[in-house]
């Protein structure tokens, strides 16, 4: 199974908003390896950061720079935008746009579902165009 196919379905549903389906490809079974603050590392708690994500910035998309697999694994990577029109991590909606690169691997089994998931996102850069973080070091 090609399972560049299968992490480019993964991104297709959540930029849809479809995060019923985007947890249907996911095992029940699924560990997430980066915390997600306050969240299980779990199937439920992956559903529950999309959620919350796409509440915070409801046009969030993620674009698919270059993806490659090998084996039961794939690697993407994106740049994900949006538009902060909701509370982030109790940062009210600034109505600021973001846009940050991501680099997922994911590890998939037979079934093309998502078994587990490891992350780097260049948050950072998106609290400085939330404004949270300055974008210029101090003078």
């Amino acid at each position: 199974m090609d399972h560049t196919n299968s992490i480019q379905r993964l991104y297709d549903l959540i930029n849809a908003g479809d995060i019923d389906g985007f947890g249907r490809q996911v095992a029940d079974e699924f560990v997430e390896h980066d915390e997600l603050p306050g969240l299980p590392p779990t199937k439920e708690g992956v559903i529950q950061y999309f959620r919350f994500m796409l509440a915070a910035f409801p046009d969030m998309q993620m674009h698919v720079q270059d993806s490659f697999a090998s084996g039961d694994k794939a690697v993407a990577r994106l740049q994900v935008s949006g538009t902060h029109k909701g509370e982030f991590m109790g940062i009210p909606a600034t109505g600021n746009p973001i846009s940050m690169n991501l680099i997922d691997i994911i590890r998939f089994g037979d079934d093309g579902l998502a078994r587990e998931h490891w992350g780097v996102a260049d948050t950072f850069a998106m609290m400085q165009q939330l404004g949270v973080i300055p974008a210029e070091p101090p003078a």
